[in-house]
């Protein structure tokens, strides 16, 4: 999983504290504690490090702006770390705490002293039990050792959801109710806030907080000998699917990502590339675009949390698209009624393709609601929906076409790419091994609710 650009994965785990100290670490620390939390925040301006989590946002410009509305409307800042990690494709945040929890937690120490916020929660899945051990056992050290801010730092733990990691969901879910995403960003009102005290609130993800343990240990300029002007620095991806190599891997922003997919992961005959369930569809054309931030928006796309599912020329385009939308429908929440009735209708439409019984108006109605799921939308799902649903349907309009006229099955043989494990040694990939009993109130049934579902509109 290593790579030469690797800066974040360490070479072997690291396990203790002593080990972590013994390697270098430490250092970004007590350097920042040297410095005015000022100072600490320009060196995180200067290497320009922008947020690993999805959108790219620049990490000193999020702190900085949630220092000014806190110091406007008074009340508690908070940081939040992000470990939920539940977008499809993405398992770079667990391999982090596993291999190097010291790391991201002197990263957090770091924001702490940096932003002057109160106190630091940790959201992460309860099911995630490896990185779970992990983060208990060494931030019990870290408190032991006396590092500062350690004691302020709480780790809750979360259902297995994927808005439990959307920003706000996760805010929710601290306060001890579920992840129903709101309106009004952590900056604007974060945790526990009350229409007289918005208690700004600071969200990084795991990576983010763990590259700015190493700039402060390092320096910006060390920072800025990887990647691009726009984009410096590493980041981490995860590539499965029809891949020969799948895994996770740490790369210097600007690579090609046809570096990635098929010198590294070794991918062939790729037909689809989709960087989670919030972007357009990536074909063959476009592996020639650079990994970064700026240059994939350039062409319409994104890196979402860096991780890339691979589909080949052996797939039908109409069951990729399906268990991904499935995806989506099962996971909203149900606030939007546009986007809970838009992505469950646009499920039943590409599960009756793929049974060989739609037709041409079928697949009208369906570019008909990717179009109207996002109407009054409070977080990023519906939008994700719309993306892939429109991109994916342009980019295949003529098999999805022949799909229809044949009115024949489809193979629909492809798992949920939600995963569950990735062994190092031997690259083999567990997928989540319940997603297909989860249904759309977030429980699970004893037996599949798709399976029935369709049965239901076959004899209706």
């Amino acid at each position: 999983m290593r790579d030469d650009a690797d800066r974040l994965l360490p070479p072997t785990p690291v396990t203790s504290l002593d080990g972590h100290l013994a390697a270098g670490g430490g250092r970004g620390l007590a350097h920042a504690l040297e410095i005015a939390p000022e100072e600490v925040i320009a060196e995180v301006d200067h290497a320009g490090l922008r947020g690993r989590g999805g959108a790219g946002f620049p990490t000193a410009r999020k702190w900085r702006g949630v220092l000014d509305n806190a110091a406007g409307a008074g009340g508690r800042l908070s940081l939040v770390a992000n470990a939920a990690e539940g977008e499809p494709g993405t398992y770079k945040d667990r391999v982090l705490i596993e291999q190097q929890p010291y790391a991201f937690l002197e990263g957090i120490c770091i924001g702490l002293y940096a932003t002057g916020a109160e106190a630091a929660f940790i959201g992460i899945k309860e099911k995630f039990t490896l990185p779970v051990q992990r983060l208990q056992a060494a931030l019990a050290e870290v408190r032991e050792a006396g590092w500062r801010g350690a004691d302020r730092i709480d780790i809750v733990l979360g259902p297995d959801a994927y808005l439990f990691g959307e920003e706000t969901g996760m805010l929710e879910v601290i306060e001890g109710k579920l992840p129903m995403p709101r309106i009004i960003r952590p900056y604007e009102q974060g945790l526990n806030a009350t229409t007289a005290v918005p208690n700004p609130t600071i969200v990084n993800n795991v990576e983010t907080l763990t590259h700015v343990a190493s700039i402060l240990a390092n320096g910006a300029a060390w920072f800025r000998q990887a990647g691009t002007e726009s984009s410096p620095g590493t980041m981490v991806f995860t590539v499965v699917g029809d891949v020969d190599n799948p895994g996770v891997y740490e790369l210097a922003l600007g690579t090609p990502l046809r570096t990635l997919l098929v010198d590294i992961a070794g991918a062939r005959d790729i037909k689809a590339v989709y960087s989670g369930t919030s972007n357009m569809v990536l074909t063959p054309e476009r592996l020639d675009v650079a990994l970064g931030f700026d240059e994939m928006a350039d062409i319409g796309a994104g890196m979402g949390s860096g991780g890339f599912i691979v589909y080949d020329n052996s797939r039908s385009i109409v069951d990729v698209l399906a268990v991904l939308i499935h995806f989506l429908a099962i996971e909203s929440c149900g606030q939007c009624n546009a986007c809970k009735l838009g992505n469950t209708a646009m499920d039943e439409i590409l599960a009756k393709v793929q049974r060989g019984e739609a037709t041409q108006a079928d697949l009208e109605t369906l570019l008909r609601r990717s179009h109207t799921v996002t109407d009054a939308n409070r977080c990023y799902l519906p939008v994700g929906s719309q993306l892939l649903v429109a991109s994916t349907m342009q980019a295949f309009v003529d098999e999805f076409v022949a799909t229809v006229e044949r009115g024949e099955p489809t193979p629909a043989d492809l798992p949920t790419p939600l995963i569950e494990a990735i062994d190092e040694d031997t690259g083999e990939v567990t997928w989540h091994p319940r997603y297909h009993l989860k249904q759309s109130d977030w429980s699970y049934a004893d037996e599949d609710p798709r399976d029935e579902r369709l049965e239901a509109i076959r004899t209706d």
